[in-house]
């Protein structure tokens, strides 16, 4: 009898100890309507990104991304390197853990059909999102054409109200990026800038927030690893993965395909060059965009960049 009762006790004991073990929450990263995103996309789809571990969350744009890591509703997300410089700034501890993508065409100021060289944008309405990029890509397209900001009347608008307002002609032109770049450039719109003029300026990264880093370094590493293997299934079945990431951006598979043009994706031995190493490549292309960011007071002071750098996750992937 005493055995039996003892036996319950233990069953009990176990199922309440069980009760407590509630699974970790899964890490929540930021994504914007953004074709450079899609990768992980195709990661989860493909089933290589467990949605118990790790989940996409995605906003109509990067303003709105930044907005959500601000206030903790996320724990990491796609990024520019501006960005991550002012969010350190402020002293969100982000932790750069990937590099995705170095712009090369895909970031772009677009305009109506008679405007042919930036310094037709004079007096003209020109719609930037309120995040740094767009403001960072507009300075560096003037400052390369001898102008001012206050040459052009700045139209501050979130990057899905960018077609809308083109169209309905409230803006003659539009700092943007794909899909919007390709869309607007075949309805007929001009190429006045795009990234080729500031290459490696733009980079786009994978930040998490330090503590997440800390907290759940599996879930990081297995993001980090989901990416690659997309990366790896786009290059052996471009014509499958691009008609998967294409529909989600409402395009043909021959559409997206053409809208990665613009940008170039790092392999994982070129991120072990810019995140690690005793000179990682990020820190010296960011340090001459933070003096560029500086000059143009996008940002206030000076950041420790090698700081941001994780490249944790990526050294313990296996070669």
């Amino acid at each position: 009898m005493r055995d039996s009762v003892a036996r319950r006790l233990a069953w009990i004991l176990l199922a309440l100890a069980g009760c407590g073990d509630e699974p970790a929450p899964a890490l929540r990263i930021g994504t914007n309507v953004w074709t450079g995103c899609e990768p992980l996309y195709l990661a989860r789809d493909l089933g290589h990104l467990d949605p118990e571990a790790i989940r996409l969350v995605e906003y109509p744009s990067a303003s709105e991304v930044q907005r959500a890591f601000r206030n903790q509703t996320i724990d990491g997300m796609v990024i520019s390197l501006d960005e991550v410089l002012t969010l350190a700034q402020d002293d969100f501890r982000p932790r750069i853990v990937l590099v995705i993508d170095i712009s090369h065409g895909g970031d772009a100021i677009v305009g109506r059909p008679e405007l042919r060289t930036v310094k037709d944008l004079v007096g003209k309405r020109v719609a930037v999102e309120s995040g740094v990029l767009g403001a960072y890509v507009l300075s560096r397209a003037l400052a390369h054409n001898g102008m001012r900001q206050s040459d052009v009347k700045i139209v501050y608008q979130e990057a899905d109200e960018h077609v809308a307002a083109y169209q309905q002609g409230l803006v003659d032109a539009v700092v943007t990026f794909n899909p919007v770049r390709a869309e607007l450039l075949r309805g007929g719109a001009s190429l006045l800038f795009d990234s080729t003029r500031i290459p490696g300026e733009i980079v786009d990264l994978v930040a998490v927030r330090a503590t997440a880093l800390e907290d759940d370094p599996k879930a990081v590493k297995a993001l980090v690893a989901g990416w690659f293997r997309a990366l790896d299934y786009l290059e052996h079945n471009p014509r499958d993965a691009a008609s998967r990431m294409g529909a989600r951006q409402q395009m043909t598979g021959e559409q997206f395909l053409e809208s990665l043009e613009g940008l170039r994706f790092p392999s994982r031995e070129d991120n072990v060059t810019l995140l690690g190493g005793e000179e990682p490549g990020l820190a010296e292309s960011g340090a001459r965009l933070m003096a560029l960011m500086r000059e143009a007071k996008l940002i206030r002071g000076p950041v420790n960049i090698e700081a941001l750098l994780a490249p944790g996750p990526l050294a313990s992937l296996s070669p």
